[in-house]
């Protein structure tokens, strides 16, 4: 080593830095603590404006642009020598194997070894045709040759006979040879310039794809944002992520973070759902908090994008994201307007969910708590729910409104009771209710016990004996009630012990209030009903009040609906197996349009027939398991394809436009599996729809003790 002393640059005061030499002329650079401090800020400043011309080089517009293209070839190419492997190998089935382990879905790992195992099955068996088709292509050849041949000759020997010329035999095959020797000509003239310009093609191909998948550094990228595309794939929800402002996710991410995708995105109804697992230090809690952003980044309305944790996947951010402006077009008139009528014991049509399907509202064994402040909707489905009710007559239904307002006058001629206001006199009648359902809850259960059995009311019974026949009581207003200053305290106590006594009686309460906070409500009310309710809610404390403590946090939250705006829109649980969004079906009641009274009228026909007896109608809203079982019959099984055919004759209403895809996603909900005979074809059990009834009916009453599993 040789030590040296070299000038410093122009800006240097003469102080020598020393250099440390590797070999004889080569300076390397000077170890940080052989250089005076007073020469150590000069560094920083040099480096400070590499690093600006490091930027200034980035934002030149011929740069970005030829690295950005340069980018999208690159990366295109990468993504279609990806997807060629892929085709050609078993590399997906096995991606998919170890996105499901990592999720734990042992059933979906079976499922795609599988298909794995079909595919190489598939794959050999075309591999060994190609093996046998090498062998018997000179065969094939040499007998279509010799075919043709002679084919030509024959049609060259009749027309030489018709006219009269022997050199017409050989006319046919010189013409054949003709159009070989034309099509080789014009195969040369093409062949160099398709030969040259494929290269072109395939960049071309590769630029293309690079451009849609977006492969091109980020700060390439156009600044103006005019490539986000409204479809959420795996690249915009990840761009979508890293523009919130999340500091532990933006740190991640620079760190080289790369997502385990639990679910890709997939096309879901009217949407698109996703699944994938968040680095450390980013609970879903953050991305729902940025809710907006993320709607905004993903070009959405924030009520169309649903950022989630699933129960059984702590630290998984399930996306769904609707198609732009589904969520705010109307919703399709209720089924039940014009014609059908329902049965207590199996629910009725009340809103659609998120993805258009539509959503039972249980009635029998079960208890709704409905909140949301003024013009937010929640009357909308009130009324589905009671006009849904009265088309079964043997319900009897009860109305206490401790306000002063007109959204039950049409349906008074089908009420039992209608009491409105808020006077002590209303709230002294409510209680007076309050402690007749307490005492009646126990008088069923008493003859439930007498009668041997510790399930519950049956229709059967309801048609037999009127004294327990369903009934739905209804408290709108019920802040004015639990916060009276004398009542208040007893009002909450029954509340509470009629609704959890009540499921097996048939008796069905439902609790409206705008106010969702601990002073309107008695505490335990939401994790004791089956249905929880929030339309537009102006706190998480007040949303936590209704769905549950922790349901904001975990991204089911109504707090970014807006009343006025989102009308019928709520966020409710108890509808299905996790909570999520509902759109309420409206049935119109206003100046000049009335749909409510013709239902009522419709109901009170089939409330008492001419002699004054009790009607029991059919229940109109399809129910697939019960209608499958119907068209089965006596047979122990049957081809799938025949059961569709027999639904479709059966309701061609409802089932008219459905495909086998929509009968096979009915069967493997109930848990049918599939079903093949030694022919191979699908078919249908009798004995596994059975099941499936029966599972779903003794996991009817569960269903509450399980979604009361949530704190309050």
């Amino acid at each position: 080593m040789t030590d040296l002393h070299v000038p410093a640059n122009d800006e240097d005061t003469g102080t020598p830095v020393p250099v440390v030499l590797d070999k004889p002329g080569t300076p390397s650079t000077p170890a940080p603590e052989a250089v005076p401090a007073e020469v150590r800020p000069r560094r920083r400043i040099r480096a400070a404006s590499l690093r600006r011309v490091v930027v200034e080089i980035r934002q030149n517009p011929a740069y970005r642009a030829a690295v950005r293209h340069g980018s999208y070839t690159w990366g295109g190419g990468r993504i279609l020598t990806r997807r060629a492997w892929e085709a050609r190998t078993a590399a997906m089935h096995h991606r998919m194997m170890r996105i499901a382990e990592a999720a734990g879905n042992e059933e979906m790992v079976q499922k795609w070894e599988q298909r794995a195992y079909a595919y190489r099955f598939a794959r050999h068996k075309r591999r060994m045709d190609l093996l046998q088709l090498a062998i018997s292509l000179p065969k094939a050849v040499f007998t279509t040759v010799v075919a043709g041949t002679g084919v030509l000759l024959l049609i060259g020997i009749l027309i030489a006979w018709h006219q009269h010329d022997v050199a017409d035999v050989l006319g046919p095959l010189d013409a054949v040879i003709q159009l070989v020797a034309w099509l080789g000509f014009l195969a040369s003239v093409i062949w160099d310039p398709l030969l040259y310009s494929l290269p072109l093609l395939a960049m071309a191909g590769a630029w293309a794809v690079g451009r849609n998948q977006r492969t091109a550094p980020t700060w390439a990228l156009p600044a103006d944002g005019d490539e986000r595309d409204v479809v959420p794939d795996e690249n915009a929800i990840m761009r979508a992520l890293g523009k919130l402002g999340i500091p532990p996710l933006n740190a991640s991410i620079k760190e080289g973070w790369k997502p385990r995708w639990v679910q890709p995105s997939t096309r879901s109804g009217n949407g698109w759902h996703a699944q994938l697992q968040l680095p450390e230090g980013v609970p879903v809690e953050m991305i729902a908090d940025k809710k907006q952003i993320l709607a905004h980044n993903l070009m959405r309305k924030p009520i169309e994008v649903w950022p989630t944790e699933p129960r059984d996947q702590a630290g998984v951010l399930d996306l769904w994201v609707a198609d732009p402006g589904v969520l705010t077009k109307p919703v399709p008139s209720w089924p039940l307007l014009t014609e059908g009528t329902t049965d207590f014991f199996r629910g009725v049509p009340v809103a659609l969910n998120a993805r258009g399907e539509q959503v039972i509202g249980r009635l029998m064994a079960a208890n709704y708590l409905i909140a949301g402040i003024m013009g937010s909707g929640k009357s909308s489905l009130v009324v589905a729910l009671l006009l849904g009710a009265m088309l079964d007559p043997l319900v009897e239904i009860d109305v206490h409104v401790l306000a002063y307002n007109n959204d039950y006058d049409a349906m008074r001629p089908r009420l039992r009771t209608l009491v409105k206001g808020d006077d002590d006199e209303h709230v002294v009648a409510a209680m007076d209710t309050l402690r007749a359902l307490a005492g009646e809850v126990s008088r069923r259960g008493q003859e439930l016990e007498r009668l041997g059995t510790d399930t519950k009311v049956t229709r059967e019974m309801a048609e037999r004996d009127p004294s327990m026949r369903p009934r739905i009581v209804v408290f709108d207003e019920v802040h004015e009630l639990f916060t009276h200053r004398e009542y208040g305290k007893e009002a909450k106590e029954l509340a509470l012990k009629v609704t959890k006594k009540a499921r097996k009686t048939a008796i069905m309460l439902m609790w409206i209030t705008p106010d969702a906070d601990a002073a309107s409500l008695p505490r335990g009310i939401s994790k004791t009903v089956s249905h929880r309710v929030a339309f537009a809610i102006n706190d998480h404390q007040g949303n936590d009040a209704i769905l549950g403590t922790g349901m904001h946090k975990n991204g089911y939250s109504a707090t970014t609906l807006v009343a006025g705006e989102d009308v019928g829109t709520a966020m409710a649980a108890g509808f299905g197996k996790t909570p999520g969004l509902i759109r309420s079906y409206f049935v119109r009641k206003e100046a000049g349009v009335d749909e409510v009274t013709p239902v009522v009228e419709r109901a009170m026909k089939a409330y008492k027939s001419d002699e004054g007896v009790w009607e029991v109608p059919t229940f109109d809203v399809a129910d697939p398991l019960t209608d499958i079982a119907a068209v089965l019959g006596h047979a122990t099984k049957m081809l799938t394809l025949d059961v569709l055919h027999g639904l479709k004759d059966r309701n061609p209403v409802e089932y008219g436009s459905w495909s086998p895809r929509d009968l096979k996603a009915v069967l493997d909900d109930a848990g049918h599996g599939e079903y093949k005979t030694n022919g191979g074809k699908m078919h249908v059990g009798l004995d596994r729809i059975l099941d499936a009834i029966a599972a779903r009916d003794d996991d009817t009453l569960d269903d509450e003790d399980d979604e009361g599993g949530i704190e309050d």
